[in-house]
């Protein structure tokens, strides 16, 4: 699902604090973006057409729930960038994110952690491999 940055968001809002009424979206998000009551309900009944939200009707009021995970949107816009940008090459892309991101020790820490897995599995398979 391919999610516009004005309907991620939405869907950020959304995902941090479902189910959500198009009222608190509206108040959340509406005046911090320059977007009219009518632009909100715009977009969140585009992302129910998408299949991005579900919607359930209280009264007057509408609530909304994400039906997709945050994870697989992540997933699926983090791979068309790295198709569209380095050509399908996920190594520069690391690398570019790596040198220009302000990174906490904690983040280096955990990016040295998954490297070393990441090695540690390359190399059990390899020795698999040549046995």
């Amino acid at each position: 699902m391919q999610l516009s940055d004005a309907e991620w968001i939405v869907m950020n809002l959304i995902w941090d604090s479902q189910p959500t009424e198009a009222s608190d979206v509206i108040a959340a998000l509406g005046a911090d973006n320059g977007w009219s009551d009518a632009t909100v309900k715009t977009m969140l009944h585009r992302l129910v057409k998408k299949g991005a939200l579900t919607t359930e009707q209280i009264g007057k009021k509408y609530r909304y729930t994400a039906a997709v995970r945050q994870s697989a949107c992540v997933r699926k816009a983090s791979r068309s960038f790295v198709d569209r940008v380095f050509g399908g090459d996920a190594a520069p892309a690391l690398l570019h994110l790596v040198k220009t991101a302000k990174l906490s020790e904690v983040d280096l820490t955990e990016l040295r952690e998954l490297l070393d897995t990441k090695a540690n599995s390359r190399n059990s398979k390899n020795k698999g491999s040549k046995e």
